[in-house]
């Protein structure tokens, strides 16, 4: 069969292109190499964090795939932030503001190269979205491989996760976790390669993206370091071939009744509130309308089936062994809930994934829809008057429905930090973190270092918490993240000051302070946020150009 090169022949061809197989043939390529299509192996391997660190490897079975598929792969790098090595430190304004960098960069490589196709090669938070962000610009053959989850350590008997060390380091600070003790669990709560465990950021993403159809069915749930996964990596090179050839791209996969499909798995696996954000700035590449009020309607009709942590007792592994993201697939199909029809990178629709879907015998990963953990999903969307443009709870990480209290007002995540170090916060208070958003951070840091350690204390079922940053997939406890317009923006929660009666209200979905609107305005209009920590750079640009966290956060 004869593959179309509907790109690369103006890289490669004819005689006035002698220059650039020139270039090829010295580092290896061949003529027969040159000929084919050429497919892009766009890889976020970093041997800064164990995420990524195996992709390195993994990238070579998707080229072997490639090549016995008749096509020639070149792979390419970009960048990965990891958020749990720089959370809690001014390196995690960096996490967010990747995200772009990768779609960027991704996106101009496949440009300039005019690669026939493309793979993307993800683990870690931002390098997932960002790969997907790039491939809808791009709208070439392509889809998108998830490096997989990490094994859960084992600590006294139990599994652990990265958050079980974030909510350590907050007993140890309480002094109610000796010196130890600490040092044990750090030894072994990240025990090899792959992502966070839990249903945390990075895996809630591949969940998604997997329920988009932009990632083959069966494919996320793969553990980083189990044998089977470099099995996934060659089909998945072979299936790159295959797309290019159907010429398949992302804007038919990409659609609003897949992107809702997202959505729902996000809700029923309690997943990240930072998918929110993802899906928004997805939608947006694509050109789909999109807003807050889907989230809220879809997580309204979709029941809570995934008992994974944080809020939950699993990992991701064992929602491999359970049946992986084709299980959750098919009880949103037996809901009703899942637009079946919607076409996936491998040419199979959908709900023919989801029937193909195996459950293991006895799991207690994946509820029946007899008996849901909760009846709705594990978000929600908050307005009032602290948040016109709206904010994101994940519901699935508490079981308190509301709180009224003081606010105990902080400007940055390190002087609230310090407040919980110093055991400073009462039960009932209502921490408020703000100039943390997409433009104030810059780059809207997750603030797990601050909600992991209050949990470690035991406050996290006494205190609420409420800022225009974001949270971890790891946060559990009531909070409100992603409060739009940030303070920086002239956003109400500028207006906020030390014991204003705050409300968290989740069944009326209201976030509001006992203030007069007038009030409001003129203390917003008084307020003086802190001056800007970066003048220059990219970071300077990021704050110049992003837009607000309820349409995601997205730069133009």
């Amino acid at each position: 069969m004869s593959l179309p090169r509907p790109r690369s022949s103006a890289v490669f061809d004819g005689p006035d292109r002698a220059h650039a197989r020139a270039y090829m043939k010295g580092i290896g390529f061949d003529d027969a190499a040159l000929a084919r299509p050429t497919i892009g192996v766009a890889n976020t391997w970093t041997e800064a964090m164990p995420c990524n660190f195996h992709l390195r490897e993994l990238a070579d079975p998707i080229k072997e795939g490639v090549r016995a598929a008749g096509g020639t792969p070149m792979e390419f790098n970009t960048i990965a932030i990891s958020d749990g090595i720089t959370m809690g430190t001014k390196g995690m304004k960096t996490s967010l503001v990747s995200r772009e960098v990768i779609a960027d960069s991704i996106e101009l490589t496949a440009r300039g190269y005019q690669f026939d196709a493309l793979v993307g090669l993800s683990a870690c938070d931002k390098t997932i979205p960002g790969c997907v962000m790039a491939l809808a610009r791009l709208d070439i053959p392509a889809l998108m491989l998830y490096g997989g989850s990490i094994a859960p350590g084992r600590w006294r008997g139990h599994d652990v996760t990265i958050v079980d060390l974030f909510e350590a380091i907050g007993a140890h600070a309480a002094g109610t976790m000796p010196d130890e003790d600490l040092r044990s669990l750090e030894d072994v709560a990240s025990p090899g390669a792959g992502a966070c465990g839990g249903q945390f950021t990075a895996n809630t993403m591949a969940c998604a993206f997997e329920a988009l159809g932009i990632s083959p069915a069966g494919s996320a749930m793969v553990p980083a370091e189990d044998p089977d996964k470099s099995t996934v990596a060659k089909r998945i090179g072979e299936l790159a071939v295959r797309v290019l050839a159907d010429d398949l791209r992302p804007s038919r996969i990409i659609t609003r009744e897949s992107i809702d499909n997202a959505i729902a798995v996000v809700c029923a696996s309690g997943g990240s509130t930072n998918g929110v954000l993802h899906l928004l700035a997805v939608a947006r590449e694509a050109g789909i309308p999109l807003s807050l009020d889907d989230f809220e309607r879809i997580s309204r009709q979709t029941p809570l089936l995934a008992d994974l942590k944080p809020g939950g007792r699993f990992v991701a592994t064992d929602l491999y062994r359970a049946g992986g993201v084709p299980l959750i697939l098919k009880r949103l199909a037996d809901a009703g809930i899942l637009n079946q029809d919607a076409i996936t990178v491998s040419g199979r629709t959908i709900g023919e994934e989801a029937a193909a879907a195996r459950e293991e015998p006895g799991q207690e990963v994946v509820r029946p829809l007899s008996d849901p953990l909760k009846p709705e999903g594990g978000l929600a969307i908050l307005r009032g008057n602290l948040a016109p443009e709206g904010s994101v709870v994940k519901l699935a990480g508490t079981e308190r429905r509301g709180q009224t209290g003081p606010a105990r007002v902080f400007e940055t995540e390190e002087s609230c930090f310090r407040a919980v170090k110093d055991q400073k916060l009462r039960p009932g208070d209502v921490i408020v973190i703000r100039n943390e958003g997409p433009s104030g951070g810059p780059g809207m840091r997750e603030m797990l270092h601050v909600t992991a350690a209050i949990v470690g204390e035991g406050l996290g079922e006494e205190v609420a918490l409420l800022t225009d940053g974001r949270f971890s997939g790891g946060t559990r406890g009531l909070m409100v993240g992603h409060i739009a317009p940030e303070a920086v923006k002239g956003g109400p929660i500028a207006a906020l000051r030390e014991g204003d009666e705050v409300t968290i209200d989740i069944d009326a979905r209201r976030l509001d302070v006992a203030l007069a609107d007038e009030e409001i305005a003129q203390r917003v209009a008084d307020y003086e946020p802190p001056e800007p920590q970066f003048r220059g750079g990219v970071m300077a640009k990021y704050a110049r150009g992003v837009g607000s966290a309820s349409e995601g956060a997205v730069t133009s």
